[in-house]
């Protein structure tokens, strides 16, 4: 089944929601929906849904035109952030609900349970109630109750945000399993670039309502369009440097100069847009061609086994994403180092016009795989 939008924007008041997306989903794609908080990602999949109609634009399925139809018009699964199971009914009899209420014998409503149970590892817990569960025992659960229908359209709305980091890690590797194995689309909304590289499927930038860049995950991560894509596919955001490109070299606020290499070379001179993504900043030069920044350090953020480094001086700020921990005082004066050779450069509307050739392999850390993580928290079970 395939899943089209077409120019459709939906309004709620005065208040654009969405605003004018074209999207096409193929068959048996896995898809991602990455931007930030009220960017439109659950606008969006409610309009796929049918819980909201569009203001404008048409909604298509297998090419049958379902503008106009709710949800129970349409074969679609939803699973959400909060763990919506029916607290008086048995783990079997959540899953089984849909299938009790389409009238499914109670023949094939065993096998079917049993065996989306087995896949999400939940085959040992259908005796039991939701209450008696962990957080990750009642996704799972909810996540069965969705899939069990066998829906053309699954829909995850940021559904693993409430579990902790271990379990994510678990649903996001079994996510993939499960999906190559099923004919129908899925769509998985995420506030995170680093969960969009380790799902990754097809990844959809939406900002402000809009659509702002869609592809295979890894080519929208390498090759951004625009700032825009480039700063939402970043976590922290992409570093961005103006500057301006004269007489064979580049100049930062007329101060920082470097000349200009071969990838460079066929830019006009003018103004632009330098970015430089904050893993590829380091504390010591790796490059020859690594471009030396005298700097003071603002913050230095821990965050498990990596430090973000806020650094400035007078004419630019800086973060810094740097493997390990390290301890730096505030007002410390360091020299940070940017690789020319890894620089994105934008136009100053925004649009892409060079894009490094090592762009693909720095910026978000995927997470690392669960046997590398620390134990789950006390409680919580597969």
């Amino acid at each position: 089944m395939s899943l089209i939008l077409d120019g459709v924007t939906r309004k709620v008041a005065s208040e654009t929601h969405i605003d004018d997306v074209s999207l096409t989903l193929e068959p048996g794609s896995f898809n991602v929906l990455l931007g930030r908080t009220l960017a439109g990602k659950t606008s969006l999949m409610r309009l796929m849904a049918g819980l909201d109609q569009p203001t404008r634009g048409r909604i298509l399925m297998q090419g049958e035109d379902v503008t106009g139809k709710g949800v129970r018009q349409r074969n679609v699964a939803m699973v959400y952030q909060q763990f919506i199971n029916y607290p008086h009914q048995s783990v079997f009899d959540n899953i089984a609900s849909p299938l009790k209420l389409a009238r499914v014998a109670k023949s094939e409503i065993q096998r079917r349970v049993h065996e989306i149970a087995e896949l999400l590892h939940i085959e040992g817990l259908l005796d039991r109630q939701p209450l008696e569960l962990s957080g990750g025992q009642q996704q799972r659960t909810a996540m069965a109750r969705a899939l069990v229908k066998d829906a053309d359209l699954v829909l995850f709305d940021e559904p693993l945000v409430n579990l902790d980091y271990k379990l994510r890690e678990e649903f996001r590797e079994e996510l993939s399993a499960l999906f190559a194995r099923r004919d129908c689309i899925a769509v998985y909304a995420t506030t995170e670039p680093a969960e969009a590289l380790a799902l990754g499927g097809n990844t959809a930038i939406l900002h402000e309502g809009r659509l702002v860049q869609h592809g295979p995950t890894a080519t929208v991560f390498r090759q951004p369009a625009s700032l825009t894509a480039a700063e939402m596919f970043s976590e922290p955001p992409i570093n961005v440097l103006e500057g301006r490109i004269r007489d064979g070299e580049v100049s930062f606020d007329d101060e920082v100069h470097f000349p200009l290499d071969e990838a460079l070379a066929a830019l006009d001179e003018g103004s632009y847009r330098f970015g430089v993504r904050p893993a590829h900043l380091a504390m010591q030069p790796r490059a020859d061609d690594d471009l030396a920044l005298d700097v003071k350090v603002e913050l230095a953020e821990i965050s498990g086994s990596e430090t973000f480094l806020h650094v400035g001086n007078e004419r630019m700020s800086l973060v810094a994403h740097l493997p390990g921990v390290h301890s730096f005082r505030v007002d410390e004066p360091i020299t940070l180092y940017v690789p020319v050779h890894r620089l994105f450069v934008f136009d100053m509307d925004g649009k892409t016009l060079h894009v490094p050739p090592e762009a693909g392999d720095g910026g978000v850390r995927p997470p690392l795989p669960s046997s590398q993580q620390a134990p789950p928290a006390s409680g919580e079970e597969r």
